[in-house]
């Protein structure tokens, strides 16, 4: 079952609603136990082709049925008007080339996303809230914004999934934050690249390892790969979530 709410992000430039998924696994209503939260970015995306905004999803929801994985995923829909997007999904404030400056709303978004809107879905349904059991997954700037997460509020979240993320973004200020920031144990991040989406970028994975190394290195358990001949889309991540969930969710 999909519940689909509208919702307004306080401290955001646009108060114009904007969805919010929350899956609820097969059996949820017929028993007393509790599950796992995965947060996602560009909830949008996640489960519906209607709703997707290049007309695929992730097909999140067929996987999780199939499978009949235990966990509860909650999808924000980002706000795609103008700039809003690559604002809300960066820590930083930056610039490329001739264009910007781009605020950097991501602090906010985060603040929200931990202090609002976790409580909530705690609140309301049957979760596991501790850190061990809060995970959060997202692709390209929703992938930079999933690694920020998890160094910066490493105390909620122990489990992340960044794929495709948009990682050559203020790169020095992220590698200050890994070196500057006392993580927890366990903390689990997977990364990939699609081969066919860096041809113009040969570069990309080159730093996705070396955020790996430096991830690493604070005490992180990394997967980093390689995907061959994948591209930048939905339908490409789409393939990838059987491997980054049993990463994310095996012993």
């Amino acid at each position: 079952m999909i519940i689909v709410r509208k919702i307004q992000i306080p401290g955001l430039p646009t108060q114009k609603p904007r969805r919010l998924y929350i899956y609820l696994p097969k059996g949820y209503e017929d028993s007393d136990a509790r599950y796992p939260v995965l947060y996602m970015f560009d909830g949008h995306n996640v489960f519906y082709d209607s709703h997707a905004t290049y007309g695929k999803s992730w097909g999140m929801k067929e996987y999780l049925q199939k499978t009949k994985t235990p966990l509860i995923v909650v999808g924000i829909e980002c706000n795609p008007e103008g700039d809003n997007r690559l604002c809300e999904y960066t820590p930083w404030t930056f610039s490329v080339g001739r264009y910007g400056p781009f605020e950097g709303r991501g602090p906010l978004t985060m603040e929200w996303m931990t202090g609002t809107l976790k409580p909530q879905i705690d609140a309301e349904f049957r979760t596991l809230p501790d850190r061990e059991h809060t995970l959060i997954a997202g692709s390209s700037m929703g992938g930079l914004m999933t690694v920020y997460a998890a160094v910066a509020y490493n105390d909620v979240f122990s489990r992340a999934a960044a794929l495709s993320p948009c990682l050559f973004f203020n790169t020095r200020r992220m590698n200050e934050l890994i070196k500057q920031t006392p993580l927890a144990q366990p903390t689990r991040i997977y990364m990939d690249y699609g081969s066919g989406e860096t041809d113009e970028r040969p570069a990309d994975w080159a730093l996705m390892f070396r955020t790996a190394a430096r991830l690493s290195a604070a005490g992180v358990h990394v997967a980093a790969r390689v995907v061959p001949g994948a591209l930048h889309s939905e339908a490409y991540w789409e393939e990838r979530i059987p491997v980054f969930m049993e990463y994310l969710l095996g012993e």
